[in-house]
């Protein structure tokens, strides 16, 4: 297994991925177009961010997105690490833990000094696998306007 940084060519593969997260989540649903639009965009501005795959062979069974951000509050760049997930055959194999590692130590290669990341409220297994990795639940709530009709 490989961990490493997507590149234009994965695209495809990660649409792929983002629609298996996203038919799983309460808030959002597939729509390939939509999720290669912002794959494409993050991949062509590393000032944006970055995302990282784990590939066995050539095929893609697991990504994050790390994206940047300025806290005010450090005074510092921060992440919001975003789209976690791993190709259902290949849960609980270990590549979820390989993945956030390699985007916590990317992270803070590139100067961050916090992550911040979202989780549906009810997935508990997913909180248990970040606590894990040393996430806390923060006091702070998410709160969501939409600027569009879409999600």
């Amino acid at each position: 297994m490989n961990i490493t940084k997507a590149i234009a060519s994965d695209i495809p593969e990660l649409s792929r991925l983002l629609g298996v997260l996203l038919s799983q989540e309460i808030e959002f649903s597939p729509n390939l177009e939509a999720q290669a639009r912002g794959l494409s965009y993050i991949i062509e501005n590393p000032e944006v961010g970055y995302i990282v795959v784990a590939k066995v062979d050539s095929k893609i069974i697991g990504m994050i997105n790390v994206l940047f951000t300025i806290s005010t509050a450090l005074g510092e760049r921060v992440a919001l690490f975003e789209d976690m997930v791993v190709s259902p055959e290949y849960r609980g194999a270990g590549v979820g833990s390989l993945i956030i590692e390699y985007a916590i130590s990317s992270a803070k290669q590139s100067g961050c000094k916090r992550v911040t990341l979202l989780t549906d409220r009810d997935n508990v297994s997913a909180h248990r696998f970040y606590a894990r990795h040393g996430f806390t639940q923060s006091a702070m709530i998410p709160l969501r306007l939409a600027l569009s009709d879409d999600p």
